[in-house]
């Protein structure tokens, strides 16, 4: 589902993927509030289109100020326990890892998932580029859909 909300003008061009992180400090007394802070959190968009004609607005946050674009939720690529890796599959990501120098680690956690919330698996890729997992998790690489509970 396309939405419109308002983002850093050096961002705004179609396909530009970006995880949404929520109101900065500058965002207090700003008068474009609403229409910038209406995604949800920790969730990956892709920018679909530029608003035509839309003008830059200051920001206190983007030195190349705002612009209106419309965005929609995308999925991601994710490491997920193996036994729930099967396309049509709904699941939760399996949680923290400390192991940061891990070739999966940004699968395990990636960009614009949240663990605990419910994704559901839209292909299997097949094996982590891992050889082995330090927390000894059984887990399988896919891509999972797009979120749509907006």
């Amino acid at each position: 589902m396309t939405q419109v909300t308002l983002l850093g003008s050096a961002l705004a061009e179609p396909d530009t993927e970006f995880v949404y992180r929520g109101e900065a400090a500058g965002c207090a007394e700003c008068p474009y509030r609403t229409q910038c802070l209406n995604l949800r959190e920790g969730r990956r968009y892709v920018v679909r289109a530029l608003r035509e004609d839309a003008q830059v607005l200051d920001c206190a946050v983007h030195p190349d100020g705002v612009q209106a674009v419309e965005v929609e939720p995308v999925g991601f690529r994710a490491n997920v326990p193996s036994k729930a890796a099967y396309a049509g599959s709904t699941l939760r990501l399996p949680g923290r890892c400390p192991h940061t120098e891990c070739p999966s680690h940004h699968l395990c956690e990636p960009n614009g998932g949240t663990p605990g919330e419910e994704y559901q698996v839209a292909a299997v890729e097949g094996e982590p580029p891992h050889a082995e997992c330090a927390l000894d998790r059984q887990l399988t690489t896919v891509e999972l859909a797009a979120p749509t509970d907006e």
